[in-house]
């Protein structure tokens, strides 16, 4: 069975993590219904983690760079006036040969803050499906010595789940997600009448030290604390969500 001709782009979107909250949900909502779709997924999900193995993965050296840089820029300048004499053949084979490289070395190559927004959108569509699809907790309690427990055995993590309630943020339960290619705890509290999901994944992604941003309407707040890395995401204002993230930091043991 085929996928779907009109879904090509839209499951690459969804596996890049370069859709938005809705496309991202509609995306999903697809493959549970068309088992083409799905089978096409799993397949792409497959071949991404096989170019992405040790010994595979490929990053050009900088020297390479450097030089491809230096030879656009010579492209680019004025040409001396060609002296009258056998005409040059195919003057642009050079010029677009190495254009042909530099698209690949593109390729090659991922800047970070390309890296950091596709966890952005990842984070903020995973907290958007958890409101729309009803699926906000596996393990509802605000019992902070129930949650911590149930993830033994399901993840490689154990996140720290404080009770916040005295700082007004209550904690209502955990759940699994998939971030990143890797199934993730989320932890969940709200404030008033909005919920915070917050993510917790290895240190190893992205950068370190405390960051902000604001994505599709959403706060996010990330940091790393105890070896681990953690992102909050809500539709509260940026600045009450560094407050949570300063009262979870206070509170969760080291």
């Amino acid at each position: 069975m085929s996928a779907c001709p009109d879904k090509a782009m839209l499951l690459h979107g969804l596996l890049d993590g370069e859709l938005d909250a809705a496309n991202t949900v509609a995306a999903e909502a697809h493959l549970k219904t068309c088992k083409g779709c799905h089978e096409e997924f799993l397949q792409l999900q497959a071949l991404r983690e096989a170019i992405q193995a040790p010994g595979v993965a490929y990053r050009a050296p900088d020297s390479l760079r450097a030089n491809l840089d230096a030879a656009l820029q010579a492209e680019a300048a004025p040409a001396p006036a060609a002296p009258r004499g056998p005409r040059r053949k195919a003057p642009w084979l050079a010029g677009g040969a190495i254009s042909a490289i530099a698209a690949g070395l593109a390729l090659v190559v991922l800047p970070p803050q390309v890296a950091q927004a596709s966890l952005e959108r990842q984070l903020v569509a995973s907290h958007v499906r958890s409101l729309l699809a009803n699926h906000l907790t596996d393990i509802a309690t605000s019992n902070q010595h129930v949650v911590r427990p149930w993830f033994n055995g399901k993840v490689d993590i154990a996140p720290p789940a404080p009770e916040l309630a005295d700082q007004g943020y209550p904690l209502v339960g955990g759940r699994l997600d998939y971030i990143e290619g890797r199934v993730a705890p989320a932890i969940v509290y709200r404030r008033h009448l909005h919920t915070i999901n917050l993510f917790v994944l290895p240190q190893g992604h992205g950068p370190a030290g405390l960051r902000t941003a604001r994505r599709d309407g959403y706060s996010l707040v990330e940091w790393t604390q105890g070896g681990l890395r953690f992102a909050a995401v809500s539709d509260i204002d940026l600045g009450d969500l560094k407050q949570f993230q300063a009262a979870f930091v206070a509170h969760a043991p080291s």
